[in-house]
């Protein structure tokens, strides 16, 4: 059992998804190893859970298994990163704090640490220089006892806070990608820091409840209430859809700016390739950057974006083709590169078939 922090979708308007079936089943896409398969193959083989395609604002394809319905929530594991930045770029359009302020001026806990020297923006970008790895047997394992999520073991923080601060150094700030999830608990932190307010609060207020959000969300909790921003948040799928609309429409949903203009431009555009091409995903995910939380695909002609995690959580959109694709699955693996591949290459056939 996890405590958990809700994130209310409010009292005013849903956001409407009028459902306009399309058959998309038989459209095929060649897998990495020119391996050719189809979108039904490709659903049926990678563990999908819950899966919403929308075209234009509306529902055309919709799919729920493996026990998941349509009103249950599903974990995002890191597609929760690309909330919180979101809520960042907010914040930033307030003027509450910049991307160019130094960490330890706005969390002086973690002065001594890896984020002496570095930016708000190195933190968004996954370029902070620090000696950590996301192996699931290695440092990340006791990230999760300091969330809760596993069992307490001596040595190691019973919340989260206390183990972000002691990280050790390595290399440059901002000179090459280097995943690591504990960045984002720590873009929590700074939220809560500057805003005085708890992240689900925020959550709902700037981005759940202006979006129509149909449900309430929530978010897992460590021992002392710490959100845990890297990974935490559970959603409806169709609700997971409508964020990735509010996304495609350049921040804006039902005529309201929501999230600012400058900020998904930022992102789109803004990615350092030199950084992500020295960085520790290059080998495995060529051809793109990072940027506030976001992957972007420079390969494909139609630069789509997108926010992944483990175990086969994903937002996908593409705004030439205007589709946007939320998917929750439980792959065995936490990163298991076939089932990745083969879901975003069909995705990317979904969005381009779609735009012909």
């Amino acid at each position: 059992m996890l405590p958990t922090g809700n994130v209310w979708s409010g009292d005013g308007a849903v956001t409407d998804l009028p459902v306009q079936p399309l058959y998309l089943d038989d459209i095929a896409f060649a897998d990495k190893n020119g391996v050719e398969m189809t979108v039904k193959q490709m659903l049926d083989t990678n563990y999908t859970d819950g899966f919403v395609v929308l075209h234009q604002g509306a529902i055309v394809a919709e799919r729920y298994g493996d026990g998941l319905e349509a009103h249950e929530s599903h974990l995002l594991m890191s597609v929760t990163k690309s909330f919180a930045a979101s809520l960042a770029g907010i914040q930033v359009e307030r003027g509450l704090f910049s991307p160019d302020d130094l960490v330890t001026d706005i969390i002086p806990e973690v002065a001594g640490s890896a984020y002496d020297g570095a930016l708000v923006r190195h933190v968004l970008d996954m370029t902070v220089g620090m000696d950590y790895s996301e192996d699931p047997m290695s440092d990340v394992a006791l990230l999760d006892v300091a969330a809760g999520w596993r069992p307490y073991v001596d040595g190691v923080p019973d919340n989260l806070r206390p183990y972000i601060a002691p990280m050790r150094p390595a290399g440059e700030h901002g000179a090459a990608s280097h995943y690591v999830s504990i960045n984002t608990d720590l873009l929590g932190w700074i939220l809560e820091r500057t805003l005085g307010t708890d992240f689900t609060t925020l959550l709902s207020r700037d981005i759940w409840q202006p979006m129509g959000a149909e449900h309430d969300a929530y978010i897992t909790l460590d021992r002392l209430g710490g959100p845990q921003t890297d990974g935490g948040l559970c959603v409806k799928t169709r609700d997971l859809a409508r964020f990735g609309q509010l996304r495609l429409q350049d921040g804006v949903m039902n005529g309201r700016r929501i999230v600012p203009e400058s900020w998904i431009r930022d992102f789109r555009e803004n990615g350092d390739v030199g950084a992500w091409d020295r960085g520790n995903f290059a080998a495995d995910i060529p051809g793109h950057h990072y940027r506030s939380k976001w992957y972007t695909d420079l390969a494909d002609p139609h630069r789509p974006p997108y926010g992944i995690g483990i175990h086969g959580q994903s937002v996908f959109f593409d705004a030439v083709a205007g589709v946007v694709i939320a998917k929750h699955s439980t792959h065995p693996a936490p990163v298991d590169p076939k089932l990745f591949d083969d879901m975003f290459w069909g995705f990317k056939a979904i969005a381009h078939a779609l735009s012909d």
